[in-house]
């Protein structure tokens, strides 16, 4: 019994201690925004001090406080007092950049409920969930809020589906079909996945351009997304497009953007060829696979491409025809700018966006649509688009649209003008 009792108190202990360092914390974190807020208007009064009227009055006062509101940050909530701008100029009013109006949630939480959803967790367990990770005090998270929350989202994803795209001008696609262990509607979608295609622009920052559910293998799903994008103004097909073997998207791609190169990801080519080798020589067929594709020049890939047929098409003929049947679209990159080549040569970009939630959801009880899950996964992309950043070597994306030759990474141009000085 003592010993239960010691328990008790030590745990009882480290719960005042860790609440009381919360609120630390929470009343640290609510000062420094408090004072962040309050800079901001001194700052923006003071810019149009000059400003007056046929009276000699400033245009721009400071006139009291809004009342205060509860922000849910990741620490809790934290309570807010905004000061109000009086703006007495035509046309003009103050909106604060740091907590702008109707702000309730910093848009982290925004990027944690389309998470959660994906993990398994119902719109009814939401409250509780969020509790754990947000403290009790937080409020407006409750089943009803997360749901109206939902609907906008929706609003949301089928207005980006019908955004104009004549503005747009991409260089490379990124093409991938990400399946999900979501709540669906009957189980005549369980082969559903979610198409996504990534893409490049001019200047180099790499953007979400389709995210639409279908079937991976099929050449109609590939083939409806792409013609879509046409019809919403794309006008220049990519220069190159990078995904693995398995996809429709090669079936749909001649038809639609015939004038667009093909790269297979080697990460994906890679695992398919060493699948078809036992595991006692898979580690060093995997150094010989690495030395293709990291070869400085594609004439030197080609040696190491002939030197690991000549050494296993005997004994692992199968492993040798999954590599030679996408001989060419393997090494489509050496044509392209090599300071592209480590973006070009595999489906990273695509991967590593979405590597936290694929294949790692749960399935949870009840059936939910598949617009839900389209949109949740829309909201996560799109987070994660804000981190993404320019290609490397992004100046020389204006030599790839030109349609300037690049031999083994190098522009055609620039080995010419080498030649003639040596």
């Amino acid at each position: 019994m003592e010993n239960n009792e010691r328990e008790r108190l030590e745990n009882q202990v480290k719960e005042e201690s860790k609440s009381a360092l919360e609120e630390i914390i929470r009343e640290g974190a609510r000062r420094m925004l408090q004072s962040a807020i309050a800079n901001e208007v001194d700052e923006y009064i003071e810019h149009f001090k000059d400003e007056k009227d046929i009276n000699g009055r400033r245009l721009v006062v400071r006139n009291g406080s809004l009342p205060e509101r509860q922000i849910i940050t990741g620490i809790g909530s934290v309570s807010v007092k905004q000061p109000r701008i009086h703006d007495k100029r035509a046309g003009e009013d103050f909106s604060s950049n740091i907590l702008p109006r109707y702000m309730r949630r910093v848009p982290s939480i925004d990027a944690l409920i389309p998470v959660l959803y994906l993990k398994g967790i119902s719109t009814g367990d939401f409250t509780k969930a969020l509790e754990c990770i947000l403290g009790k005090h937080a409020s407006g998270l409750s089943a009803a809020n997360i749901v109206r929350l939902k609907r906008f989202w929706e609003k949301d994803y089928a207005d980006w589906t019908r955004r104009d795209l004549s503005h747009k001008r991409y260089v490379y696609f990124w093409v991938d079909g990400i399946y999900f262990n979501v709540r669906l509607e009957d189980p005549e979608n369980n082969r559903q996945c979610i198409l996504v295609i990534m893409g490049t622009l001019e200047d180099g920052k790499k953007e979400l351009v389709s995210v639409l559910d279908g079937y991976r293998e099929s050449k109609q799903s590939w083939q409806e997304m792409l013609r879509d994008l046409k019809q919403r103004g794309l006008k220049e097909p990519p220069k190159l497009a990078v995904g693995d073997g398995g996809l429709g998207f090669w079936a749909a791609l001649p038809e639609e953007f015939p004038e667009t190169r093909e790269q297979r990801c080697w990460v994906h080519k890679t695992a398919n060829i060493l699948d078809k080798m036992p595991k006692s020589v898979q580690e060093r067929a995997k150094v010989q696979i690495h030395n293709m594709y990291m070869a400085p020049t594609k004439e030197e890939a080609m040696k190491a491409y002939g030197h690991f047929l000549s050494q296993y098409a005997v004994k692992y003929e199968r492993a040798c025809e999954c590599l030679k049947k996408d001989k060419e679209s393997l090494f489509a990159f050496y044509d392209f700018p090599a300071e592209h080549w480590v973006h070009i040569r595999t489906t990273n970009p695509i991967e590593s966006t979405f590597a936290t939630v694929r294949l790692r959801t749960k399935r949870t009880k009840g059936c939910g649509s598949r617009l839900a899950t389209l949109t949740m996964v829309f909201k996560l992309a799109l987070e994660a688009e804000k981190t993404w950043k320019r290609i490397k070597g992004h100046h020389l994306i204006s030599k790839v649209i030109a349609g300037i030759k690049f031999v083994d990474g190098s522009p055609v141009e620039l080995m010419e003008s080498k030649q003639e000085a040596a």
